[in-house]
């Protein structure tokens, strides 16, 4: 496995996102485990786009403008979801000092969903996996496989240590409300900025 592969993955994986974002939503709101929670399922809907590359699924997304739009605009329908709950009170961002009893599956589910309606992830990977492979060889795909996992990894444990920071800074905000309010509105501001982002993205 080459430095570079390892140096622009870490590049690509540390630049904030939604996922950062997501993570760090919920280790402000719910705590430690739940921003650990939370990177689970943001890396987990990492996988079918590594599997679109390798299935050769990415490429159509690429040729076919349709595909492309219909995935592109329901993942900015689900950004500016996002920030709507993001804005009320008992959404993803409802800080209350007992995190440990509620189920967790919700978080895994949207934490999925927000990177798998990115097509860009598929286009990133279509153009990124095949430079660290020699196409030609019979065991291409595994080796784009085993690379799409090493990222995956690098994910999870990037998007952990952006979780575990807002967890650990989640006593101070629940004591002062006010600046709360403005954490709303930022991760509000963020997820419909990416959202539009998303919008404008062409193949």
């Amino acid at each position: 496995m080459s430095t570079e592969f390892l140096l622009t993955s870490f590049i690509v994986v540390i630049v904030p996102g939604t996922g950062v974002l997501y993570t760090l939503a919920h280790g402000l709101s719910r705590g430690a485990m739940a921003s650990v929670v939370a990177a689970f399922g943001c890396t987990l809907g990492i996988l079918p786009h590594i599997a679109a590359t390798v299935l050769g699924l990415a490429a159509l997304l690429h040729a076919s403008a349709l595909a492309f739009e219909i995935v592109k605009y329901l993942g900015v329908a689900y950004l500016l979801y996002m920030a709507w709950g993001v804005l009320q009170e008992k959404g993803a961002l409802a800080v209350e000092a007992e995190v440990d009893n509620r189920p967790m599956g919700g978080v895994i589910i949207k934490g999925i969903l927000i990177n798998i309606l990115n097509p860009k992830l598929s286009m990133f990977f279509l153009a990124f996996l095949p430079q660290f492979v020699s196409t030609g060889s019979d065991g291409a795909a595994l080796r784009m496989l085993g690379l799409g996992a090493v990222f995956m990894a690098m994910t999870f444990a990037v998007f952990i240590l952006y979780g575990l920071f807002a967890a650990a800074v989640r006593d101070s905000i629940i004591s002062r409300p006010k600046v709360m309010i403005w954490f709303r509105r930022a991760f509000a501001g963020a997820f419909i900025a990416l959202g539009l982002k998303l919008a404008l993205a062409e193949r």
